[in-house]
């Protein structure tokens, strides 16, 4: 198999590189280490282990660095650790009782934080609400709890309200349309009343998140920020770094710094022996709950966002599962994951570029990776993409007075 990521020159290089090294026969030498060192930089972090602990490069590998958005591999091991698989984000619809349609009180939003409350959701509460006959609210929108809307905090609700008086696309109607079994949807009428005739108190509806597992799968994807203030749920960005340092040697608990769980703070660090560590951590902790990696971080190739496009090649295909990280204006760029491989079984390395520009840095990180699995020989990961959780797996229950 020939590494099809990279140019004609750099793989001449990479295969001289590697057969020199197994000329050489130099004790103690890494297997990948001078290809690391040539592909990547001598003043780059890299650290790449095999399946059963054996150190194939290190390369300033105990040097903390901007991490950018691999800083989400440890969020993610926090928020599957501390809320576990079967979490689902609660969103409930509070008012009066409905009479004639009409919703004589505020419209109460009870939420608890729903990172994937996206405007086919707010069609699909329409679609049931207009089951219950339900088409005007003798008031406004009022929230308790931390509400996000497309990716954003509401806190107000503003947005929000706005769904449900229909400003909401054809595509959002017609995809929850589908979800309903092609049941009508109608909008909402707030009257948005100074004073509420009732107060809201039955429960109207009750909607439910897909499991947190598929909803970490698609922020990883597309490295959504909303990391940051979803870390609020267990404890913040103190609590995810407290996680980190608990989940590695303890002699490299120095080398954690998590000031904003998406990694867009400034003052974020990470080595890349630790981000190996925490990648192996994540893999126990979705092992403990019955799940693989890829239930919860993209596959390159495959899966849709940032690694779509990356490692896309036959022979490459699949073989990788990780997470990506941007912060141009720090000069960080990073890739960490596992990948498998006939020789070496899951090898989960991290390369983490510091003051080499974004494309330069992805190029050599593409490059070293395709060389790696080129003699090692990849492996694709057992996997079928799954649909998107907003068509098949968010779910509403409850009815009026439903508690």
């Amino acid at each position: 198999m020939k590494p099809t990521a990279l140019s004609g020159s750099v793989a001449a290089c990479a295969s001289l590189v590697l057969t020199v090294a197994a000329w050489a026969g130099v004790a103690n030498e890494l297997p990948y280490q001078a290809l690391a060192e040539r592909i990547v930089g001598k003043g780059q972090g890299v650290h790449v282990v095999a399946e059963d602990g054996t150190v194939l490069a290190s390369v300033a590998a105990d040097r903390a660095v901007h991490p950018a958005s691999v800083t989400k591999i440890a969020s993610t091991l926090a928020l599957l650790r501390r809320l576990g698989s079967d979490h689902r984000f609660v969103t409930r619809l509070l008012g009066a009782s409905p009479s004639d349609g009409v919703v004589a009180s505020d419209l109460l939003v009870e939420s608890d934080g729903d990172p994937f409350l996206l405007p086919q959701s707010a069609a699909y509460m329409l679609g049931e609400l207009d089951d219950l006959g339900v088409d005007r609210v003798r008031g406004r929108v009022r929230v308790e709890g931390p509400l996000f809307y497309e990716w954003k905090p509401d806190p107000g609700g503003r947005r929000f309200a706005a769904a449900l008086s229909g400003r909401l696309s054809k595509e959002a109607f017609r995809q929850a349309n589908e979800r309903r079994g092609g049941s009508g949807i109608a909008s909402l009428v707030f009257d948005r009343a100074k004073q509420s005739a009732s107060p809201p108190s039955e429960t109207l509806l009750v909607h439910l998140s897909p499991p947190l597992p598929r909803i970490l799968k698609e922020l990883n994807g597309y490295s959504n920020n909303i990391f940051h203030p979803l870390s609020d749920r267990v404890g913040g960005p103190a609590a995810v770094q407290q996680l980190a340092r608990e989940s590695v040697p303890l002699e490299w608990a120095e080398e954690v710094i998590i000031t904003n769980a998406a990694g867009a703070g400034k003052t974020n660090r990470l080595s890349p022996r630790v981000a190996v560590a925490l990648a192996r951590a994540l893999q126990r902790e979705a092992a403990r709950h019955g799940l693989v990696l890829t239930d919860v971080l993209p596959v390159a190739g495959v899966d849709r966002g940032t690694l779509q496009r990356r490692f896309a090649e036959p022979g490459l295909r699949g073989a990788i599962v990780g997470k990506t990280g941007t912060y141009g204006s720090l000069g960080a760029s990073s890739l960490a994951g596992v990948a498998r491989t006939k020789k070496w079984g899951e090898v989960a390395f991290a390369i983490l570029n510091r003051n080499v520009p974004v494309p330069e840095a992805r190029r050599r990180q593409d490059a070293f990776v395709s060389a790696v699995l080129d003699d090692a020989g990849a492996v694709p990961w057992p996997y079928v993409p799954q649909p998107s959780p907003i068509l098949v797996e968010e779910t509403v229950i409850g009815r009026v007075g439903g508690g």
